[in-house]
C-alpha cells in the first residue's frame, strides 16, 4: 500500500517551526510564511497569536482562522467573535489575560471560508511548536476545525464536547466557536454549550 505523499510546504513549515528555540523566534519566522499561496496573496497579517500577560498560560484557546478584524490588526479574536468570547470567559470565571490565544490557520482565508485541508496541514507545524513551547495544561478547541485538529478528521462536535480528552498530556476540551453562538443567537444551543464548557474548564483550573 502506497503512503500518502508528503506536502513539501507542510514539511518545510514543520522543520522551520521545530527549529525555533523560543516564542519570539517562532513568531519572527512565522510572519513571512508563504506556504499557502492563496492565503499569502490576500492576507494583511499573519496572526501568530497572543501570549498570557505573565508566565506559562493556564490554558490555551485555539480557534479556526483569523477573520477580517484579526487580519487587519494582526491579533486573534478581536472582532465580534472575540467580544463574545471575552464576555463568556468572564461569565465562566476565566481570565483571557492568563491564556494563550491561537488559531489552527494563521492567515485569513478569503471571504472567511473554512480553511482547506492542505492549508491546515501546511500550517500545523506552527501550532504544534507553539503548544510545545507554551505547554498549556488545558486547551479549549473552539469550533469543528480546531476540534478536528486535535481529535481527528471524523470528529463530530456534539459527540466530543462537554468533557476533556487527554492528548499528549493535555486536557483538550472541544466546544462551539463563538461565531456559531452569534449565528444562533443569545438563546441558541451553541452559546449555552460554549458557556457550559468554559465553566467546566474553569472548575478544573481552580
Amino acid at each position: 500500500m502506497r503512503s500518502a505523499p508528503v506536502d513539501a510546504g507542510a514539511l518545510a513549515v514543520a522543520q522551520t517551526a521545530a527549529a525555533a528555540p523560543d516564542w519570539q523566534t517562532l513568531a519572527e519566522v512565522n510572519r513571512p510564511c508563504v506556504a499557502c499561496p492563496e492565503l499569502a496573496a490576500t492576507r494583511q497579517h499573519v496572526v501568530v497569536g497572543d501570549l498570557p500577560l505573565v508566565g506559562r498560560p493556564r490554558f490555551a484557546l485555539v480557534g479556526e482562522a483569523p477573520g477580517a478584524q484579526e487580519d487587519e490588526t494582526g491579533r486573534p479574536f478581536v472582532g465580534r467573535s472575540g467580544a463574545l468570547l471575552d464576555e463568556l470567559l468572564a461569565e465562566a470565571g476565566l481570565d483571557r489575560a492568563q491564556a494563550a490565544v491561537l488559531n489552527v490557520v494563521k492567515c485569513r482565508p478569503p471571504g472567511n471560508r473554512t480553511p482547506k485541508a492542505p492549508e491546515v496541514a501546511r500550517c500545523s507545524g506552527w501550532l504544534r511548536r507553539q503548544l510545545e513551547l507554551l505547554d498549556p495544561p488545558v486547551v479549549v478547541a473552539l469550533g469543528l476545525s480546531a476540534a478536528k485538529w486535535f481529535l481527528g478528521p471524523r470528529t463530530v462536535l456534539a459527540q466530543v464536547r462537554a468533557r476533556p480528552h487527554e492528548i499528549e498530556g493535555r486536557a483538550v476540551w472541544a466546544t462551539y466557536h463563538p461565531s456559531a453562538a452569534i449565528r444562533f443567537g443569545p438563546n441558541g444551543a451553541p452559546r449555552a454549550g460554549l458557556l457550559a464548557d468554559l465553566s467546566a474548564v474553569a472548575r478544573t483550573l481552580r
